[in-house]
């Protein structure tokens, strides 16, 4: 008895629950919903800022490196969770909102599993926009595993009777079957709207911004009224996601040291493109060091990583730092590259680990971290962003367009 009766007022409170959200939802009357492999919290981010300096009044929440709420007013406060993320959360964000009064919430999708993706659009934000950046070969553990299982996952958020954005091009079929089910104009971002980006416009960013993210960005900010100069001022004032593609330059009496933090982005195609743009940016370095940073419990993404590494421009060294670096370095030698150029530091301090790179940096050195951002990745950025300073490139930045 006692067990049917609580079995009762669970259902109550769950059914009031659900009545309050619906109505929190209603009464935010553009919701945008951000997906994708790469690039979310940026993109999040990008939108926020281009709404607000177009004078709607809108919060925001990334999901990314640091979860974050932002306000209208750009103020940004941690997201606090008493346990691991868990979706559920989105409630919570939307109620925070909806007393905000905000008249927009962009909003990161925080969903692996391709079930809970689509829970978290259709019962949970009931998007009226709905942002797909792109679609690689990422988390194939649990959405793959090709890259166009991903691209079926990301879909699950397109919105109903709303309208798509993306990014994406070799699965814009997969999402146009989507956007058609759920009665969703797609719109694309194409290699034309990506080129209309300057590097004019990009060299205003505090940081390494993708033309394609921006494009992206502008084009939903534009879907809302929102005029192009006014939206672009309101993104490069704007505060950075803690794990975007940043610089810092170490000035030392032996040379000059570049650090880029692109840990952030961990798949190949993603971690190719930054690795170019930044010998594209910082081509006046003697030397290229690529830092990877392993994971023991993620031997796909340094299998993934080690084979893909050999096909881009060279580094004159690769440094592995994290756990379970030998699985990178059987892979990336089996694949063809000289064991000799490889250094693994598992287990060392961020101090020990500079001083190996300051090793084999020579008079100037490009470095890069990728792979990921926890644990030794992010304690190798606060060193290099405690000690440098923001890194300008010695010429014009040349800046490298994601093919079609």
């Amino acid at each position: 008895m006692l067990l049917t009766v609580a079995a009762v007022l669970l259902i109550i409170l769950w059914l009031v629950e659900s009545i309050a959200h619906r109505r929190n939802l209603t009464r935010i009357p553009i919701r945008i919903h951000v997906n994708g492999t790469r690039g979310k919290s940026g993109v999040t981010r990008l939108i926020a800022a281009g709404l607000r300096a177009g004078g709607i009044r809108t919060c925001a929440k990334t999901t990314g490196t640091l979860a974050r709420m932002i306000m209208p007013d750009g103020a940004e406060y941690p997201v606090f969770r008493h346990s691991q993320p868990n979706v559920i959360e989105q409630v919570r964000i939307v109620r925070t909102a909806t007393a905000q009064q905000a008249e927009a919430l962009v909003i990161e999708c925080m969903a692996l599993q391709p079930a809970l993706q689509s829970i978290s659009e259709l019962k949970l934000v009931r998007a009226t926009h709905g942002v797909i950046t792109n679609a690689r070969a990422d988390h194939l553990d649990v959405m793959g595993p090709m890259a166009e299982n991903v691209a079926l996952a990301l879909a699950g958020t397109v919105p109903v009777e709303g309208k798509l954005f993306t990014a994406e091009q070799v699965y814009l079929d997969v999402l146009q079957k989507a956007a058609t089910d759920r009665n969703s104009n797609l719109i694309a971002v194409d290699s034309s709207d990506v080129g209309a980006v300057t590097v004019e416009e990009l060299n205003r960013f505090s940081y390494i911004e993708h033309p394609e993210n921006v494009a992206l960005a502008l084009r939903v900010c534009s879907e809302l009224g929102i005029e192009r100069e006014t939206a672009l001022r309101g993104m490069w004032h704007a505060a950075p996601d803690p794990g975007v593609m940043t610089t810092h330059a170490l000035d030392l009496f032996s040379g000059r040291i570049v650090f880029v933090n692109a840990f952030a982005a961990n798949d190949p195609e993603s971690t190719e493109l930054n690795w170019h743009l930044a010998i594209d940016r910082f081509g006046d370095m003697s030397q290229r060091i690529a830092v990877f940073n392993c994971r023991e419990d993620r031997p796909d993404r340094s299998v993934q990583l080690a084979e893909a590494c050999i096909h881009w421009q060279p580094a004159d060294h690769y440094v592995l730092i994290g756990t379970g670096t030998h699985i990178f370095s059987r892979h990336a030698t089996a694949a063809g590259l000289d064991p000799e150029w490889i250094t693994s530091v598992e287990g060392s301090t961020t101090e020990e680990v500079v001083e190996v790179v300051l090793e084999v940096a020579g008079r100037s050195a490009l470095v890069m971290g990728m792979g990921n951002i926890g644990g030794p990745g992010l304690e190798l950025v606060r060193y290099f962003s405690d000690r440098g300073t923001t890194a300008e490139p010695a010429g014009e930045a040349v800046v490298l367009k994601q093919a079609a």
